[in-house]
């Protein structure tokens, strides 16, 4: 789980389940984003630890008009903020606002917003490390030779239950402050 020498620092976050709670409901507004309990100070170890850390989201919500671009943007402007306030600082979120049936390349478990990434940072994915809580974010950063990890806030519980090969297969902790405490012990013994 050591960083990749070609892309020494960089990191992949999702976001719903791994930065703020999930909702059935969609996160529509600025008032219904909250961090999950330490994920701002993860973000936080990360910047100080001098990762560019990007944001890689699924926002569907978009696409079924519970929301707009504009208030996404209120959304993201929150978790900037919020993530500001302990000293961290996400470079870009990248997001889809497809529909499943809209079969963009874009979608996760399509790999459209990790070629954004790819592209945008002129860097090679293979080794990076992506964070997130459910199979279609596994499944688009092993499409790019990401090295993902499995985080059983949000989704993560139900989707370790349902693919219980995963175990065996990527690195599994409870919550994102827990596997950034680790990256960055393990990268203080390399």
């Amino acid at each position: 789980m050591a960083k990749n020498a070609k892309n020494p620092a960089f990191i992949i976050l999702d976001r719903d389940g791994v930065i703020n709670f999930e909702s059935k409901d969609y996160i529509k507004t600025p008032e219904e984003w909250l961090p999950i309990p330490g994920s701002l100070e993860a973000i936080g170890l990360l910047t100080k630890a001098g990762y560019t850390i990007a944001v890689a989201t699924n926002q569907s919500g978009v696409g079924r008009g519970f929301y707009t671009g504009a208030d996404l943007a209120l959304i993201h402007q929150k978790m900037l903020d919020s993530v500001k306030a302990w000293g961290g600082k996400v470079d870009k979120v990248f997001y889809c606002p497809h529909l499943p049936e809209d079969h963009c390349s874009c979608r996760k478990p399509g790999i459209g917003l990790f070629e954004q990434i790819a592209d945008y940072y002129q860097l090679d994915l293979r080794g990076i490390i992506a964070i997130g809580d459910s199979l279609r974010d596994i499944k688009a950063a092993l499409k790019v030779g990401c090295d993902p990890i499995l985080v059983l806030t949000g989704n993560g519980e139900q989707t370790l239950l349902n693919n219980r090969e995963l175990a065996d297969e990527i690195p599994i902790f409870p919550d994102l402050l827990s596997a950034v405490q680790k990256l960055l012990q393990e990268e203080k013994h390399v």
